[in-house]
């Protein structure tokens, strides 16, 4: 099935000719009036081809052999949906397999649910640098599939933007500003099953985070540890002193060991209203606070004790010690001290 041919609807009565598609399951077929009606394409019959045309035609310019100045392809229509003037696009995780969450793939879309056509920009943060992994062009009205991915690439993937310019082809529309937005994922949720909830965009279970909702780009919800800790240090009384890290001395050793209990209640009073997710951050921006804080100091000594649990933390240490903080030693601090739930790093 192709563009320009005939074909007649399989459960109701009409049909038309084929004018553009919209991804590999909904076909446009105009009807007699001139409206173009989404079909899916199980469900239209080709009871007419243009191939006898369009192969006379190549045969007549061969006779003739005159040139022929070469077409500027166009952009396929798309079909206009009321209310879709107002911009509404999403960024979106999905697992190939919900039933296997522990091995499964996922595939990352750019969902556009507006009658406007997106250039888009996706990318992941590399330190202070950005890394493209998807650009090019959604229709209106549709979802494009711009990645896969396992769960070896999430920690590529805890700060992504999103960047698009929307525009209306041929046809006058208001203009929007271009957008960029950008987001912190939090891979934990990659973890469980619940966190993937139904929408009207999959028919399996989906992540979706809002990249502009109603005209309005999503706010900025990448915030740093600096921010968060005063955010939350507002709610508690004034007077409450600042948590500070617990120094151990070891006489007789150039550099005193460091204890940093990463405990989320040794870190704040309150937690209410703070997701898993919200509070493993937070830990985590202790842990690099106090790593940035003695980096350059060698042969420094610190214990994170980090609780033996079910090793959440503890994995996500490890992995912020692996991939930014290569350099240092690490190792399983004493267990008569500090049982299973303690590291300790040695800074090189």
């Amino acid at each position: 099935m192709k563009i320009g041919d005939k074909v007649r609807f399989l459960s109701e009565v009409g049909g038309g000719v084929v004018t553009g598609f919209q991804g590999k399951d909904i076909v446009l077929v105009e009807d007699a009036d001139g409206f173009d009606i989404p079909m899916p394409v199980r469900e239209c019959v080709v009871v007419d081809t243009d191939d006898y045309n369009i192969k006379r035609k190549q045969e007549e310019r061969k006779v003739e052999e005159k040139p022929v100045k070469p077409e500027i392809p166009a952009i396929q229509r798309q079909p206009e949906m009321r209310g879709g003037d107002v911009l509404n696009v999403f960024l979106a995780y999905v697992p190939e397999d919900i039933k296997a969450m522990t091995t499964t793939p996922f595939e990352t879309y750019l969902v556009n649910d507006s009658n406007y056509y997106l250039y888009y920009t996706y990318l992941s943060a590399e330190g202070k640098a950005w890394k493209v992994r998807s650009h090019g062009l959604v229709d209106p009205n549709t979802k494009l599939l711009m990645e896969e991915f396992t769960k070896d690439s999430l920690n590529e993937m805890e700060r992504v933007a999103v960047q698009f310019i929307a525009f209306k082809d041929k046809k006058p529309a208001a203009i929007k500003p271009a957008v960029s937005v950008e987001l912190r994922v939090d891979t934990v949720k990659f973890y469980k099953l619940h966190t993937f909830a139904e929408s009207d965009f999959f028919e399996q279970p989906a992540l979706v985070y809002d990249i502009v909702r109603d005209d309005k780009p999503a706010r900025q919800v990448y915030v740093s540890a600096e921010e968060l800790q005063e955010a939350l240090l507002q709610k508690k009384s004034a007077d409450k002193p600042k948590l500070q890290p617990i120094v151990k001395p070891h006489h007789g050793k150039k550099n005193e060991i460091i204890e940093i209990d990463l405990h989320i209640d040794a870190l704040l009073d309150d937690t209410r209203g703070m997701s898993n997710g919200e509070m493993l951050n937070y830990q985590l921006d202790k842990f690099r606070e106090v790593m940035e804080t003695y980096k350059n100091k060698r042969e420094q000594k610190i214990v994170f004790i980090h609780g033996k649990g079910d090793g959440v933390l503890r994995k996500a240490v490890i992995d912020e010690l692996k991939r930014k903080y290569s350099s240092c030693r690490y190792q399983d601090a004493s267990f008569q001290e500090y049982g299973f739930g303690a590291t300790l790093v040695t800074i090189k």
